[in-house]
């Protein structure tokens, strides 16, 4: 494991279909199920405005980049015991590495 770059056109295409039901990745736009994840890389986890966070993504003081997406979307149950986010993972190293791509490029 461990990201090495993706596509982001695949990676857009995976997002709408893996977490677009719950997660929104517009700028501005509303918060989900999910919490919305436009500028999620470089941001201190559970700190969405208006998203109501379990207490393990409160208090994990992770900053997301890159590496520890990957780490997460592997399998968030592992990485961040007691999060609500309800996702097996993407097993995939490929899709992980072209959604994190996409994730990216959401500045």
């Amino acid at each position: 494991m461990g990201y090495k770059g993706g596509d982001e056109t695949k990676g857009k295409k995976l997002a709408q279909t893996r977490a677009g039901q719950c997660h929104n990745f517009a700028s501005g736009g509303p918060n989900g199920v999910g919490p919305n994840l436009f500028g999620i890389v470089g941001r201190t986890s559970g700190t969405v405005p208006g998203f109501a966070y379990s207490k393990a993504n409160q208090d994990s003081g992770v900053t997301w980049t890159a590496e520890n997406l990957d780490e997460y979307i592997t399998n968030p149950k592992k990485f961040m015991p007691g999060n609500k986010m309800a996702f097996a993972g993407i097993k995939k190293d490929k899709d992980r590495y072209d959604l994190i791509s996409y994730l990216e490029t959401l500045q």
